[in-house]
């Protein structure tokens, strides 16, 4: 995901009731984080399944994948690679580089799989989109059961304290010669980012919404899906998870 995302289409209001589902199929919303830091992310994914002692060809769900930038990298490391969103525009986009060993399909991720994965990744701040608050339970709980008997599951998520305390309240970003303006804030315990723009003539406003969820509140979630907390991380490069420091809150569990 980008980091904190409902859409509404020209002249709508401004519900934010499944946002996910249509902003994530827009061009726009890929042309405004077209400048994200791939290397990064491979390092990433070199270190965690380095320390998740991944087997050669274990198979790896890759959830809520987008256009499968992780996916793709995950399979070129070796492993045997499911990309599943729910958007229907990146899983055609991203099923452009599927093999024998790298496959996509769309699916939501409250619902677990059949078949059973060595590891799901859940990377980016790709979780607490719903405007059922249960559906986050749901989903871990929807994870849990997709694991095999020796899986790991891990979610990438942003960390809300240091999130809320550098939130820059507005600014402009051209990318591509459109002139995106953003407005960020925090409101009934979510983080909110507004986007306006003008395209051919068109005004367009879309609003992203996520869930500021803490560490505390994933640990309770979790909890109550009988889950288990192995580790935590603060970075990329896998640095110790500190409260108010760390840019991202990175959870390893079963």
């Amino acid at each position: 995901m980008s980091e904190p995302h409902n859409s509404s289409t020209p002249n709508q209001d401004r519900n934010t009731e499944n946002w996910f589902t249509s902003w994530f199929d827009t061009p726009y919303y890929h042309i405004l984080y077209k400048d994200r830091n791939y290397r990064e992310a491979q390092i990433f994914m070199d270190n965690l399944t380095h320390y998740l002692n991944l087997p050669e060809k274990a198979k790896v769900l890759d959830l809520a994948c987008g256009k499968g930038r992780h996916s793709i990298y995950l399979n070129q490391l070796g492993y045997d690679v499911l990309g599943a969103d729910l958007s229907e525009n990146s899983i055609a986009e991203a099923s452009k580089n599927s093999n024998d060993h790298l496959h996509f399909k769309v699916h939501d991720m409250r619902e677990p799989f059949e078949e059973k994965f060595d590891a799901i990744f859940n990377l980016f701040t790709s979780f607490g989109y719903f405007e059922n608050d249960d559906d986050n339970l749901t989903t871990l709980k929807a994870i849990k059961e997709s694991l095999s008997d020796y899986g790991f599951a891990v979610i990438d998520f942003m960390n809300v304290n240091q999130v809320i305390e550098t939130l820059v309240p507005q600014e402009v970003k051209t990318v591509d010669g459109i002139d995106f303006h953003i407005k960020r804030y925090v409101e009934d315990g979510h983080i909110f980012k507004e986007i306006d723009f003008e395209d051919q003539g068109r005004k367009f406003h879309f609003t992203e919404k996520v869930k500021a969820l803490s560490l505390k509140d994933f640990q309770e979630l979790m909890d109550e899906a009988g889950i288990y907390l192995l580790d935590i991380f603060g970075d990329y490069k896998l640095k110790k998870f500190h409260k108010t420091e760390s840019e991202r809150l990175i959870m390893i569990f079963k």
